[in-house]
């Protein structure tokens, strides 16, 4: 019997949302099989991050011809810098049976759904604009004209949530953890990926 293929997981949502916290949550519990596809960047490596691990680190000229030979699945460009998804890994992984999980912005999973409509889209959503911008200000890393900036962009990113499967809101990160893992779970539970395997199954000689 052929292998069935992997699934492509895509979680995606504003900036300040959360993203980056719920993913490293879910691949902390157990009973998560899923290959983390890394992203590569040109902004500088940050202290404590690792080559490979936090992104696949390039220099713009690396990236650009990257984008010239198709290598990644979607890119974007934010403040100045690229961020993309190596196109390879994930199909390899997928070809292999495994499921792969991007945590991507609004931009990227567009274009990831364009290239890869098979794809499960999930939109991690705050509970209110207040609170999204509240996360952002405790980072303490943006000046409020970057805020401002953000928050209007989040408006217009939360109207994309019509594009995605699935949508949950993470107004606690745990609770948040266990909806994508049920969302996991009940996507490889859907008809159509049995399709193969119960046509065979229906092929098998029963008589005696």
């Amino acid at each position: 019997m052929d292998k069935r293929m992997g699934i492509l997981f895509v979680l995606s949502g504003p900036a300040g949302v959360g993203k980056g916290t719920v993913r490293k949550r879910l691949f902390e519990t157990d009973g998560v099989n899923l290959k983390y596809s890394v992203s590569a960047t040109t902004r500088q490596m940050r202290p404590g991050e690792k080559e490979g691990v936090d992104y696949f680190y390039k220099t713009k000229e690396q990236f650009e011809q990257m984008i010239e030979r198709g290598e990644l699945l979607e890119y974007a460009k934010y403040v100045d810098n690229y961020y993309g998804t190596p196109k390879q890994y994930v199909l390899d992984q997928l070809a292999q049976g495994n499921d792969v999980f991007l945590e991507i912005e609004v931009q990227g999973a567009m274009q990831v759904k364009r290239n890869f409509p098979d794809g499960v889209f999930i939109f991690l959503t705050p509970p209110s604009l207040t609170e999204l911008k509240n996360r952002i200000v405790n980072r303490g890393t943006e000046t409020n004209d970057v805020i401002r900036e953000r928050l209007n962009e989040a408006r217009k990113e939360i109207e994309m949530m019509r594009e995605y499967d699935y949508v949950v809101v993470n107004d606690d990160v745990d609770e948040a953890v266990k909806k994508v893992k049920s969302i996991i779970i009940s996507e490889h539970c859907r008809r159509e990926r049995f399709e193969k395997e119960y046509k065979m199954l229906l092929e098998d000689d029963f008589d005696a």
